[in-house]
């Protein structure tokens, strides 16, 4: 496993269906699975691949985990010392199949306890962790989100962003697993996407919210037809009002799926809305336990918390990584007699998780512990406000002081407003004491929206977060 005995078997049974498409160029069952194959004799027992979309990076990364072989996917924006330094690490401390030459010629899954993949953290200042993952807890995560997500082989999924993205790298996993066309873009383009949604029929978008956002939004204004999207899969942050709505209004026949997972853990919970559901936009909460996964929330000494009570998120499932090649603080990926948890910090209440955020993200102000992630949902909930992003800044007399960019809605709001429609959501003392007016959201180059990205605007006086009068 994961999805090579899959795509020999699509290959046969629909040689000429369309398997992949990136931009205007796309390969057939038959042709990926023949290219691959070609590309096996000169493909190592561990890849390192950092390239942008193309149909080379869809062939190359199937022949680097054929077999027994293992593959490294690395993100090609960042800065050319860390990619030397990872490509060394992984040189020197990379599975054991790195130091034994391939000998198999077949496009085939390997054992399915063998590692296939090295996964990376993002690592654009600093060199990133590395975690393993074997071929089996990749076929339960596909078992898992294929179920929950209704894919079938008559889908057609447009995943527009990077294949460096774990987001993006599972959903194309996936499809090749399930038989169903994927679609990606070179580099991500409204209007690609755009095109590709009203020309190849696509019935599936797998995004980040900022995408979704503007896919929506611009979608509208410019009339494009997304009536034929059946479902949309969200993940990477929480979705905001203003992003549900649009995005309701844009594919009104399209679910719209929301999870919370992790790299190294895999799915975690999952909602889905239906199409012509009630909006329920807003709060923490993010559906119950995904399929095959068992959840619960213990404190740091591996104590079960009762219902309400907030701690570590902690699962137990088959799609848990095999743990860290190297980056291991002891923190990052903690295990509680056969419970795991990556230190995110929640609460369960009537069957339902909700995330208050990374504890590692939580503001500390004057004694108090403040998460961003419940800042900023409250935020979104205001009048006026399209979007926001809280962070911590240094402060010498409260440690940290909470502040806030806003995104307006419509034209310009204000700090008094800001303040005044807080009332009933946020709790005084967290509430930021600092707004600063967005030009635009604070993202990276990968569509997440980033707090740090946030306060080296505020720091360096950057004119896209100015001071909110």
């Amino acid at each position: 496993m994961p999805f090579l005995d899959r795509l020999q078997r699509w290959a046969d049974d629909r040689p000429d269906d369309t398997a992949v498409v990136v931009g205007d160029k796309r390969l057939t069952w038959a042709d990926l699975r023949d290219a691959a194959t070609l590309r096996l004799e000169e493909t190592a027992a561990t890849t390192i691949l950092a390239e942008p979309n193309s149909l080379d990076f869809v062939v190359a990364y199937a022949a680097a985990v054929a077999g027994e072989r293992c593959c490294a996917v690395l993100d090609p924006l960042w800065p050319q010392p860390i990619l030397d330094e990872v490509a060394e690490r992984i040189g020197q401390d990379g599975p054991a199949t790195a130091e034994a030459p391939p000998t198999d010629r077949e496009l085939a899954d390997g054992l399915p306890d063998t590692t296939f993949l090295v996964g990376l953290t993002s690592g654009t200042t600093s060199v990133p962790k590395a975690f393993t993952r074997s071929r089996r807890s990749w076929q339960v995560s596909f078992d898992a989100s294929i179920e929950f997500f209704g894919l079938s082989p008559e889908d057609k999924t447009l995943a527009p962003g990077p294949l460096a993205a774990s987001l993006n790298l599972y959903a194309l996993s996936e499809c090749l697993y399930a038989g169903a066309a994927f679609h990606t873009l070179e580099t991500f383009d409204v209007g690609d996407a755009h095109a590709a949604i009203s020309h190849d029929g696509v019935t599936r978008l797998v995004l980040v919210p900022t995408m979704l956002r503007l896919l929506s939004e611009r979608g509208l204004v410019g009339g494009v037809d997304a009536s034929g999207v059946r479902s949309i899969i969200c993940a990477g942050s929480k979705l905001d009002a203003r992003t549900l709505e649009a995005a309701r209004r844009w594919a009104p026949n399209a679910a719209i799926f929301e999870y919370y997972g992790a790299s190294e853990l895999s799915f975690v919970s999952g909602t889905r809305l239906a199409a012509g559901e009630p909006l329920d936009a807003g709060g923490t909460g993010i559906g119950g336990p995904f399929p095959g996964v068992e959840l619960k929330i213990l404190d740091d000494t591996g104590a079960e918390q009762p219902e309400g009570a907030q701690g570590n998120i902690c699962v137990r499932s088959g799609m848990v990584s095999n743990g860290y090649l190297w980056g291991d603080d002891g923190q990052a990926l903690r295990c509680f007699e056969g419970w795991y948890t990556v230190g995110d910090q929640g609460y369960v209440d009537a069957g339902i998780l909700h995330i208050l955020g990374r504890r590692s993200d939580m503001i500390i102000t004057s004694g108090k512990n403040v998460y961003p992630h419940e800042v900023e949902l409250a935020l979104a909930c205001v009048p006026g406000v399209s979007a926001a992003v809280a962070a911590g800044m240094v402060d010498d007399i409260r440690g940290q002081r909470v502040v806030a960019g806003i995104l307006p809605a419509y034209g310009s709001v204000t700090a008094t407003q800001v303040k005044t429609g807080l009332d009933g959501l946020l709790a005084r003392d967290k509430r930021p004491l600092q707004y600063f007016s967005l030009s635009e959201l604070p993202v990276t180059d990968r569509g997440k929206v980033s707090r740090q990205i946030l306060l080296d605007w505020i720091k360096n006086h950057d004119p896209r977060a100015k001071p909110l009068a």
